[in-house]
C-alpha cells in the first residue's frame, strides 16, 4: 500500500483491479482468522505473508506479487 505518511497514514492510496473476475473491485492485502486463532496471530501470518513474494492460483490467472510500504514523500500523488 502508499501511504501519504508512515506516520500518520491519513491517506492511503489504492487502485480497482483492471481485469479479470474481479475488475472494477477495491482491494487491500488482507486475510482471514483461521478457527482456533487470534486476530494477533492472523495478523502475524499476513505479515510474514506480505513480506514475501506471495504466489497464488486462481481459476482464471496465477498471481506472484511482492508488496511494499511506500510514502510519498515530495509533491501530492494523485490517482489518474
Amino acid at each position: 500500500m502508499i501511504c501519504d505518511s508512515l506516520q500518520t497514514k491519513s491517506r492511503i492510496f489504492a487502485t480497482a483491479s483492471g481485469y479479470g473476475k474481479f475488475k472494477g473491485i477495491w482491494e487491500f492485502p488482507s486475510g482471514k482468522i483461521e478457527p482456533g486463532k487470534t486476530p494477533q496471530q492472523a495478523l502475524v501470518r499476513e505479515l510474514k505473508e506480505e513480506l514475501a513474494t506471495i504466489e497464488y492460483d486462481y481459476h482464471e490467472f496465477h498471481l506472484s506479487m511482492d508488496c511494499f510500504w511506500c510514502e510519498v514523500i515530495e509533491e501530492d500523488l494523485i490517482l489518474l
